[in-house]
């Protein structure tokens, strides 16, 4: 979806303690909106509602819902890439499936929140170039760090490195996303055990 990029802009940046709590009730209100409603019926009207605030006061913060929604991405992003910092910053002597286990989790747990939620961020969010910049930074970060890992790795078998970070990285993704925010989502546990399997074996094979 294409947007006025200037129309995604929060307009407030909270100064004071009270500016931020009614920032993240509005973020709070449209979390649980969005998902209860969907994006189409998820209106400003109903945020505003749900946070117990004027719709007034929710457009001195956002000019729409699609700024509101952009930020809930940011915050999504934000969370994943802190887990997965915590579990990078982790033992690296630990066996490759505990390692790849870890990796699994911490992304399946970024989204198991709120899975109808996740569905709506999936879909509807708008098009903003700092997003797509954001996303692919984080992607190539997360790359890097996957080549520096295998490459290191004992129990690494699998011959071209540099292929095999992008498709563990993107492997875990695209499978998590499309999974755990799909009407019929399987168990997350299940998920996690088959794909940690999937990634092992593959990486391991001579």
């Amino acid at each position: 979806m294409a947007s006025d990029p200037h129309s995604l802009r929060a307009r407030k940046q909270p100064r004071q303690a009270r500016a931020e709590l009614t920032r993240q009730r509005i973020l709070a209100a449209a979390a649980h909106v969005f998902a209860e409603y969907g994006y189409a019926a998820g209106t400003t009207n109903r945020i505003a509602e749900r946070a117990r605030i004027s719709i007034g006061s929710l457009y001195q913060y956002y000019p729409n819902k699609d700024a509101i929604l952009l930020e809930l991405v940011n915050r999504h992003l934000d969370a994943g890439a802190v887990a997965l910092r915590e579990r990078q910053d982790g033992d690296r002597s630990d066996s490759l499936e505990a390692i790849m286990r870890g990796f699994v989790r911490a992304v399946i747990d970024n989204h198991l929140d709120d899975p109808k939620l996740l569905q709506v961020m999936m879909e509807q969010t708008p098009h903003a170039p700092e997003l797509t910049e954001r996303m692919a930074r984080h992607e190539r970060e997360r790359v890097a760090y996957t080549r520096e890992l295998l490459s290191s790795h004992p129990e690494v078998r699998v011959t071209d490195i540099e292929v095999a970070a992008h498709l563990v990285v993107s492997a875990v993704d695209m499978v998590v996303h499309r999974l755990v925010a799909a009407p019929l989502s399987v168990d997350a546990r299940r998920l996690e055990d088959e794909l940690v399997a999937m990634l092992t074996r593959y990486l391991m094979a001579a």
